[in-house]
């Protein structure tokens, strides 16, 4: 599956509403997302505030050069859907767990 970005809006204190190519919208919260020398501008939220879409690549991007893959803000968006765990698996952002772990 291939998902891009289709719509994007700011909300507050590092969460933005996306909606996606899949008709789907959610809330990403990138809060414990910003770390490194790239994303740590973000962490100033009205830096953070000012990602826009950028329609070519289909994410959200900042004038620092930040951007995100698609396919994290999806994660960060549905991560409690049960039924795109497998995809999550699939695209690394969750591990397979043993039973002694369940």
């Amino acid at each position: 599956m291939i998902i891009h970005v289709t719509g994007a809006r700011y909300l507050k204190a590092y969460q933005f509403e996306v909606t996606f190519t899949d008709g789907r919208t959610g809330i990403a919260d990138l809060n414990d997302s910003l770390k490194g020398a790239m994303f740590e501008p973000l962490r100033d939220p009205a830096f953070c505030a000012r990602g826009t879409l950028d329609s070519e690549i289909g994410t959200i991007v900042w004038p620092n050069g930040a951007d995100m893959a698609p396919e994290y803000f999806y994660y960060l968006a549905f991560r409690d859907d049960e039924g795109l765990a497998g995809l999550f698996r699939e695209w690394g952002y969750l591990r397979e767990t043993s039973a002694a772990t369940r």
